[in-house]
């Protein structure tokens, strides 16, 4: 047990809300296609907005909402599928944007796809509790635009553009505050099955030789859906045995939204109830790594997560890569 605190949570949503309707006019799907298949019947995509932008926005929001300046942070987390450029990280970048002090504090990024922003909590964590930081700050903030492939349409209707912070501190004593227990498990075997081949040194954006395709988000849902779905129940029977949790004890779920199925299938197969999982898929589509921390922000903020209550953050990345956190908010 670490006693970690969320002290602060905050996101930030484009002011432009595309609904599935709208795509479906667009693509030339079939009416109520994309709400069937993916369950998602809105998401916002950024006009003026950039993944930069929308980072700090969240991030003031965690900081306000902690009680905390720019000034106190001593550790920065990006924690996205893609960087704002590719270098420096965008942690770097967001210190900036945030007025926060010339070396006052650490800047990194994290990546693991969906479950970017799960990883930096589990690090984050890790270094609070060493005592190498007092106040970090994770931000998630992702823009799916220009990756999204239109000829794949599951995918290209799926994703939503957003951004969610948190600011992580030691708990003080007698607060409930902690985090439990964290495991990942990465199965390499499905790397291919969700990819973005470009905008790497394998296919480098000056080589002639690189596509458009190259630089188009793929991704086989099918083949995705059936290896979590045969991977994730002894993968959480595993982690619940280690942290000696029954699934009954938690207050509330909250998935990474990967799509209707893939909620589904927490109180289908996996041994929870409706009124554990909270779910904001329809409205908001798959966020890619912004999906955990802005439910959970908006979870918290309706009132639906309080203090010291039992959650579990549970999610899928591109890797193959599975993952869950048991935390007392």
């Amino acid at each position: 047990m670490l006693p970690i605190k969320t002290a602060g949570l905050g996101y930030y949503l484009p002011e432009r809300i595309v609904t599935s309707a709208e795509l479906e006019a667009q693509l030339h799907i079939p009416p109520g296609w994309i709400e069937q298949v993916t369950g998602v019947r809105a998401r916002r995509y950024i006009t003026h907005e950039t993944a930069l932008s929308m980072a700090a926005a969240a991030s003031w929001r965690a900081l306000n909402d902690a009680g905390l300046r720019a000034a106190d942070l001593d550790a920065i987390i990006g924690a996205s599928s893609a960087p704002y450029q590719t270098i420096p990280c965008t942690a770097a970048l967001l210190q900036r944007e945030l007025g926060a002090p010339d070396g006052g504090s650490a800047c990194f990024d994290v990546n693991a796809t969906c479950l970017s922003f799960v990883f930096a909590l589990h690090t984050a964590a890790q270094l609070i509790n060493a005592g190498v930081y007092r106040r970090v700050l994770i931000v998630s903030s992702e823009t799916a635009q220009h990756s999204r492939n239109p000829r794949e349409r599951e995918s290209a209707v799926l994703f939503g553009d957003a951004a969610a912070a948190a600011v992580l501190t030691r708990a003080e004593p007698g607060e409930p505050s902690a985090i439990w227990h964290t495991r990942f498990a990465t199965y390499s075997s499905g790397a291919e099955m969700a990819e973005l081949r470009g905008g790497g040194s394998r296919h480098h954006p000056n080589d002639p030789a690189t596509t458009r395709e190259q630089n188009m988000f793929h991704m086989d849902g099918p083949a995705i859906f059936k290896k979590a779905t045969r991977l994730i129940a002894p993968f959480l029977d595993e982690f619940f045995a280690q942290v000696s949790w029954q699934r009954a004890d938690i207050d509330t779920v909250i998935p990474h939204q990967a799509s209707r199925h893939g909620v589904e299938q927490l109180t289908r197969r996996l041994g929870f109830t409706h009124e554990q999982v909270f779910s904001n898929l329809a409205e908001r589509g798959n966020c890619i790594a912004a999906s955990i921390p802005l439910a959970l922000a908006e979870a918290v903020q309706s009132g639906r997560v309080k203090r010291g209550q039992r959650v579990a953050l549970i999610g899928t990345g591109a890797g193959l890569t599975l993952g869950a956190v048991a935390l007392t908010f």
